[in-house]
């Protein structure tokens, strides 16, 4: 018997469950505009060089009776492609003689300068990004990107920090505090006089986000009944998956920053103020020798969900008969150490490492350029987030036929081929650029559901969670050093996608070397994981095979199947991992 069985008796998925899966998902509605708000809330407009304040191109094209657009020739060069104006140069004098129909002047001859008096922008996309009001343009660029990476920084300090406040102080009080943090910080953001204030503000909500999705997921998924955390956990993970395409219609609605800013994190506000309904996870109350306030919370959940007989029958002696397996499995402690300690465990670690950096490497790169393809930047965000919805249920299937390692290289190597292929595709093909663009991302989103799944599989109960917030941490790695990336554009246009491939190419190989893991029983222990993968060979199958085989002739009541306690421990693990994709 274990809390499971707790559960089920206070009602299993009951009115209280369904109240309290509902209430927590809700705030990924936002968390997906909070990862990409980047690419509205930083958006590139078009832009020149202003012109000389002496000098005004409206009076000038009714004094020479030529178009504005065809006016700015006289000023601004072409680049060296000849499809637009150039962003960061203009000629030194006005060079009237290039508005001739047939002129024949060589404009690399003409002396030029930077942007002396600054910038013109084109409202017409968005009325007002951070890049048109700091001039994050030309030499500072740059640091269009580093916000992004400040903030993906911000999201990795957190994962540390607020996992360990959360063994400490409880997961319901930690993601209270991270609701109160995002709402006051991420709205303090749309009021920033300066660009080093705004990345401060962004630093501390990436913090804030990893806070809610960390302790959101374990507060959820603590207190599911094993049998329906995969269908739950499923269905929760599209909450993620709308909110991309939410974030898209709030940006084309409102086209100024602040604005935008303002109206992701203010509801934040909504969730801290009803937060204080939830019941802290009775399973951590027990571990961290709080047994009266998780009884409470037992009975509290036993109201709700219409059990009020069940009340008088628990008492702190039910309890810890209940929970005496997780109560004596506490005394033992893990560290990320020993993730490397042993063979077997050292190579699932570095293999892990490799995937998890790579998917996530790969996927803020290509979801963070949005402009790139040359279509309407709103569109192509709604096709990005619907596109994650068959992808997730595509991983779904072929985890279930094909097996988890020819999964995850599946995905990684397919990924990796059509961010390569996109490379040749010409700019003017938009429709064939964008196409190809969301089948990578359904690619890499899918190699996302699959690491999650797989990650649970391959690391033994007494370290699973250490595992998983240790490779996920290289995910966070990744994820700042993508934006950073895209400055390589600068150099070759094509350098960004080849290094994005490559990784993905790369980490598709280290997945070759993980151990499969469908339909086996999961590693409780560290000598579970060295006794199955440690590459002994025929003598490790061999024991494997008889130790399955025993599990499934043991039947009676005395003893139950190995192979049934792996299927439940996998369908915990799974609903966990998709949740929090």
């Amino acid at each position: 018997m274990g809390f499971t069985d707790l559960l089920e008796e206070v009602g299993g998925f009951g009115r209280y469950q369904w109240l309290h899966v509902t209430l927590i998902s809700l705030p990924g509605l936002l968390m997906a505009s909070q990862n990409l708000l980047n690419n509205f809330v930083s958006g590139i407009p078009t832009h020149h060089c202003s012109l000389p304040a002496n000098l005004s191109l409206h009076n000038l094209s009714l004094t020479y009776q030529v178009d504005e657009k065809q006016l700015l020739k006289a000023f601004i060069p072409p680049e060296p492609s000849g499809n637009r104006l150039d962003r960061c140069r203009r000629y030194v004098e006005p060079q009237w003689h290039l508005l001739a129909p047939n002129s024949s002047a060589n404009i690399s001859e003409l002396q030029t300068e930077g942007c002396v008096n600054g910038w013109t922008y084109d409202r017409s996309e968005f009325s007002a990004t951070t890049v048109s009001e700091w001039d994050l343009v030309c030499s500072l660029r740059p640091l269009k990107q580093m916000i992004q990476t400040i903030y993906m920084g911000g999201v990795l300090t957190g994962a540390i920090i607020y996992g360990g406040l959360s063994d400490r102080f409880g997961r319901r009080s930690v993601l209270i505090w991270s609701y109160l943090q995002l709402g006051v910080l991420g709205s303090s953001a749309a009021l920033s006089p300066s660009y080093a204030g705004y990345c401060i503000f962004r630093f501390l909500s990436g913090m804030a986000v990893s806070g809610i999705i960390l302790n959101g997921v374990s507060l959820k998924v603590e207190w599911i009944p094993t049998k329906t955390r995969t269908l739950v956990g499923t269905l929760t993970s599209f909450f993620f998956t709308f909110g991309q395409m939410i974030l898209a219609g709030l940006a084309y609605w409102l086209r100024d920053w602040r604005k935008l800013q303002l109206f992701t994190c203010a509801p934040n506000f909504l969730f801290f103020a009803y937060s204080w309904w939830y019941s802290e996870s009775a399973r951590w109350l027990v571990l961290n020798r709080q047994s009266e306030e998780a009884l409470k919370s037992l009975h509290r959940v036993a109201r709700i969900n219409g059990k009020p007989e069940v009340i008088n029958k628990m008492t702190i002696e039910v309890l810890h008969s209940h929970m005496s397996k997780e109560i004596e499995s506490s005394r033992s402690s893990y560290t990320a150490v020993d993730l490397m300690r042993t063979k077997g465990m050292r190579r699932i670690s570095i293999c892990l490492i490799a995937v998890w950096f790579s998917t996530s490497f790969a996927y803020y790169g290509l979801a963070m350029d949005l402009q790139k393809f040359g279509v309407s930047i709103y569109l192509i965000q709604i096709i990005f987030g619907a596109v994650d919805i068959p992808a997730k249920l595509f991983a779904l299937g072929m985890l279930s036929f094909l097996g988890r390692r020819v999964s995850q290289v599946s995905c990684l190597f397919l990924s990796a081929i059509i961010i390569f292929a996109n490379i040749f595709v010409p700019t003017e093909m938009q429709t064939l650029r964008t196409t190809v663009a969301c089948l990578g991302k359904a690619f890499t989103s899918a190699s996302f559901t699959t690491v999650y799944l797989y990650t649970g599989e391959l690391y033994p109960t007494v370290i699973r969670q250490t595992g998983m917030g240790f490779v996920s941490t290289m995910a966070r790695v990744g994820s700042m050093a993508a934006p950073a990336v895209l400055i390589l554009d600068e150099v070759l246009p094509a350098l960004p996608s080849m290094v994005y491939g490559g990784a993905a190419v790369l980490a598709s190989c280290f997945a070759c070397f993980l151990p499969e893991t469908l339909n086996m029983p999961l590693p409780d222990t560290i000598d579970d994981v060295e006794n199955k993968w440690s590459g002994e060979g025929a003598t490790s199958q061999l024991k494997e095979a008889v130790s399955l085989k025993e599990g499934v002739v043991s039947l009676d009541g005395s003893a139950a199947s190995k192979e049934s306690i792996a299927l439940t421990e996998l369908k915990d693990t799974e609903g966990t991992g998709l949740n929090a994709l």
